[in-house]
């Protein structure tokens, strides 16, 4: 793990995860040197730190972006575009959930990143599902060398992720160049879904996630047979919950497993476990629409998967970092322990050896992320070698 800051485990993990969507090392750097010292501060003044020198990388960024857009120099621009997004997005997740210009600073992030995709041309349309009157907003990533209707993974994020972030990180390329498609989806209770639409979290997340495949029912490009489903941190949670009560669900994928979320709730209150996001309680309760503290933990009652994996019929793969501090590693074990019914069920826990140690890999994705491109190709129907030719 990246130690930017050697007191400040929240602050460490934002650092690598905007490495994980590609930040420059250079940028990095002028961004954090000047927030040592805000990095000890509390929440409120430490986070306003943090974002204005982040923002202040975004809008240089997008000046250089413009210089090269009047020149014609369009890929140039769409690459600054698309880090400037990502420097944002980092910055928001960070800030109190009702803090002043939070929203302005998502919807700014939300332009710039459509911007990026746009110039640079990247295989990465955005969509809107319907649900509840309303609509999930996804990234739909189309299979590559693939004629017809291909296999597709939908993707889940986790308590404080974005559909972007998923994306940045790399996993809907990587399954792309294998022949499967990608949908990663702002699931009630994460990004566009709360922020714009106002919609919580709930713990039946088959409810929402039935609707998901509804819709890539209708598609002439989706094989209805061949539909998996992964979930990152919380989406450890969400996903296996879904496959277990969605029988459309052909395969299924835990990017940390997150089998007890309750459990890890009661730890928090008494200080044990390292938290995610600044303002955490007040973060939470803003996700799951709790009017406290305390109706937060009667909520959260019912996010655990005992009764629930056993239901799983379908090919399923857990994995988990050895040295994950948010999510202990035990919880990756019951989950493997209770898919007692599924046909092909694989524990892969990533040490320093490969990388990715950390929770949900943030640490280092890319081999685990390949990892997990590869058991979704071969589960189904992808490929894990190029093409001749």
């Amino acid at each position: 793990m990246f130690r930017y800051f050697p007191t400040n485990y929240v602050w460490n993990l934002s650092v690598d995860l905007a490495i994980e969507m590609g930040a420059r090392i250079g940028e990095i750097e002028e961004m954090c040197a000047p927030l040592h010292e805000a990095a000890k501060a509390p929440d409120a003044a430490g986070t306003q730190a943090f974002r204005e020198t982040w923002v202040r990388m975004a809008d240089k960024l997008c000046m250089l972006a413009e210089e090269d857009r009047v020149r014609g120099r369009l890929l140039s621009a769409g690459e600054k575009f698309a880090r400037a997004s990502s420097y944002l997005i980092t910055a928001e997740r960070l800030q109190a959930h009702d803090a002043p210009g939070r929203l302005a600073l998502y919807r700014r992030q939300l332009d710039l990143f459509d911007a990026g995709v746009r110039l640079v041309g990247e295989n990465c349309e955005r969509v809107e599902i319907p649900y509840e009157g309303k609509h999930l907003a996804a990234l739909y990533v189309r299979a590559e060398g693939v004629q017809g209707r291909a296999p597709i993974l939908v993707q889940l994020n986790g308590l404080d992720s974005t559909k972007e972030m998923k994306y940045r990180v790399g996993l809907p390329g990587w399954l792309a160049r294998r022949g499967v498609s990608s949908l990663v989806v702002d699931q009630p209770g994460t990004g566009e879904a709360l922020r714009l639409h106002g919609m919580t979290a709930r713990y039946d997340s088959e409810h929402w996630a039935s609707r998901i495949v509804d819709w890539l029912w209708t598609r002439d490009d989706v094989d209805p047979k061949r539909i998996g489903c992964e979930g990152v941190s919380l989406g450890g949670y969400y996903c296996p919950r879904a496959v277990a009560m969605e029988p459309r669900f052909a395969a299924g994928v835990c990017w940390g497993a997150n089998h007890d979320w309750r459990d890890v709730q009661k730890k928090r209150l008494q200080k044990e476990g390292d938290f995610p996001v600044p303002h955490y309680w007040a973060h939470v309760c803003w996700v799951w629409g709790a009017k406290d503290v305390h109706d937060f933990m009667r909520i959260a009652e019912n996010v655990h998967l005992d009764g629930v994996v056993e239901k799983i019929r379908v090919p399923f793969l857990v994995t988990h970092g050895e040295k994950d501090t948010q999510i202990p590693l035990k919880w990756a074990q019951r989950t493997y322990d209770q898919l007692v019914n599924s046909p092909k069920r694989e524990l892969k826990v990533f040490t320093d050896r490969e990388g990715g140690a950390q929770h949900a890999s943030f640490d280092n994705s890319i081999n685990a992320g390949h990892y997990i491109a590869d058991w979704v190709a071969e589960t189904l129907g992808g490929r894990i070698a190029a093409t001749a030719g």
